[in-house]
């Protein structure tokens, strides 16, 4: 499970988790029925919480996934425009775009070619990395991690020398100390969840619930209901951040996959004047073509921009939620309406 989702979700899991089964231990005596009754709805009040959490928690993780997967499937791209990109003489210098509040860096060659690098390396380790790498990096900012993966693991070692889910998981680790101080990744949390739902079978059973009758068992059973009744604020909490958060990754990928529908249009397009045509030197391109030309470096910058959010912020405290960084994804959101309206709606 991935980290940046629930730190809250690990007391609400301990708590409850030892209400399976409890039901099972209450038989018999008429006088024991009312409080077996209460025990069994503890354990389906559980149960369906339980599973609430778990769909709405497959939903984000999946969806963050299919956003980080599609950003560095973008940024492993740029090594394509860039060796189609480099190919062309007497190019001009491409200033930085600015409108409207707007301003995409000037194109830095040296940038796009390591990032797409990274992002080769990230995209390669992502089939053993498991479920919530890659809305791990989706939530520390794709372009970041991508740089990261050329950088130097903790073992001194470079990333990118590393391969499949080692470079992953060592990316995940250098994004600031570790899958968890990243705010993404589920290297950690599975392990934690999944030790402290362990723990929690303890707390009601284990031997001890069978040997209680009559008023005690009831206040087993009244006890057991508040537990899941504590627990079930908590997970409501979660589920209204897994939604938000499942909510926000959906929007933003659909305006990023927007984005580099209208990318890739342009990137074929000037493969075919580049290396199809063997347009090579500025100084005989026909205006369309330079225009193509600039439209797709634009688009490029807008792109290594869109990938540099980070869709969550990690909190500062244990057992905080983190944030979901709604303000940086609907500025960037904007950001791209308007150069799309600018620059292409003609």
């Amino acid at each position: 499970m991935p980290v940046w989702l629930i730190p809250l979700a690990i007391k609400g899991a301990a708590a409850v988790a030892g209400l399976v089964g409890v039901g099972s231990a209450v038989q018999g005596a008429s006088k024991m029925k009312e409080a077996n009754d209460h025990l069994k709805e503890a354990q389906s009040r559980y149960e369906s919480n339980t599973k609430k959490f778990e769909q709405k928690n497959k939903y984000a993780t999946l969806t963050m996934d299919k956003l980080g997967k599609l950003e560095l499937e973008i940024l492993a791209s740029f090594d394509d425009f860039s060796d189609t990109f480099e190919q062309i003489q007497n190019r001009p210098k491409f200033e930085k775009y600015s409108k409207d509040k707007v301003t995409i860096p000037e194109y830095n060659g040296e940038d796009i070619k390591e990032v797409s690098v990274g992002a080769g390396v990230l995209l390669g380790g992502l089939g053993g990395a498991g479920l919530g790498a890659a809305g791990g990096f989706a939530a520390a900012g794709a372009t970041t991690a991508a740089v990261m993966a050329v950088g130097t693991a903790s073992t001194g070692t470079a990333i990118a020398s590393l391969t499949g889910v080692a470079a992953t998981n060592a990316t995940l680790a250098a994004l600031g100390g570790g899958a968890i101080a990243a705010g993404g990744g589920g290297i950690a949390a599975g392990t934690a969840v999944l030790g402290a739902a362990t723990l929690g079978v303890g707390l009601l059973i284990g031997g001890a619930i069978f040997n209680f009758t009559g008023s005690k068992l009831s206040d087993k059973a009244d006890e057991a209901m508040k537990q899941v009744e504590e627990a079930e604020k908590q997970i409501n909490i979660i589920c209204e951040y897994l939604d938000d958060l499942g909510s926000t990754a959906h929007d933003y990928y659909l305006k990023l996959a927007k984005v580099s529908e209208l990318y890739y249009e342009h990137l074929n397009g000037l493969k075919t004047v580049v290396n199809m045509l063997g347009h090579r030197d500025w100084n005989t391109f026909s205006r369309e073509e330079k225009v193509l030309t600039e439209n797709t470096v634009l688009l490029v910058g807008l792109l290594y921009s869109m990938c540099k959010v980070k869709l969550v912020l990690q909190a500062e405290n244990d057992g905080e939620l983190n944030t979901i960084n709604k303000e940086a994804v609907c500025a960037s959101i904007k950001n791209a309406e308007i150069v799309l309206e600018d620059k292409f709606s003609k």
